[in-house]
């Protein structure tokens, strides 16, 4: 409803989409920037779970390319890039749902990266003398151009198989700057 409406949508017609009472939502959620924050914490999920999964410590290339395709699957997703779009839209006016989104969403993604990155520096496999900057890094060089395209509305090509490659490549030039 959020991303169809924007961020001044009411509580009242989420609840009624959701098929609950606005009271449950408040119960649940609290505020509006509270269930914008829930939100941005299932796609964080999303987005790192290729960092947590079985053998993601030993084969960093499989887990880099593993996050930037879901990085670019949410980033390229009508529902997720129409929320985005609406914070952005908002927060002058909304400052806590802007920043509700910021911390669960983008930063927090970009944190869990950078564990990721110091647990490979430490264990050998990767030289990343500030795990946090080359969170950035990486993730600026997967999303980037993809992610201004969406907020102007910009239709591109990115069906499976080039976001795909685009993963595939930015993990393997990744890995070259990063190497040990």
């Amino acid at each position: 409803v959020m991303g169809e409406r924007g961020l001044s949508a009411s509580l009242e017609a989420v609840a009624r989409r959701a098929g609950v009472s606005k009271q449950t939502i408040y119960n649940q959620f609290g505020s509006k920037a509270e269930l914008v924050r829930a939100m941005s914490e299932r796609r964080v999920h999303e987005i790192t779970a290729a960092l947590l999964s079985p053998g993601a410590a030993e084969n960093p290339a499989e887990a880099l390319a593993g996050f930037a395709r879901a990085l670019l699957a949410v980033v390229y997703q009508t529902k997720g890039s129409n929320l985005f779009r609406a914070a952005i839209l908002h927060a002058a006016d909304m400052p806590d749902v802007a920043r509700a989104m910021w911390e669960a969403g983008p930063k927090a993604s970009r944190a869990q990266l950078a564990q990721y990155l110091a647990r490979e520096t430490s264990a050998g496999r990767l030289s990343c003398p500030d795990p946090q900057e080359a969170a950035e890094f990486f993730g600026g060089m997967v999303s980037g151009t993809y992610q201004t395209a969406m907020l102007l509305r910009i239709e591109l090509a990115l069906d499976e198989a080039r976001i795909d490659r685009i993963a595939r490549e930015a993990a393997a030039r990744f890995l070259r700057a990063y190497a040990v």
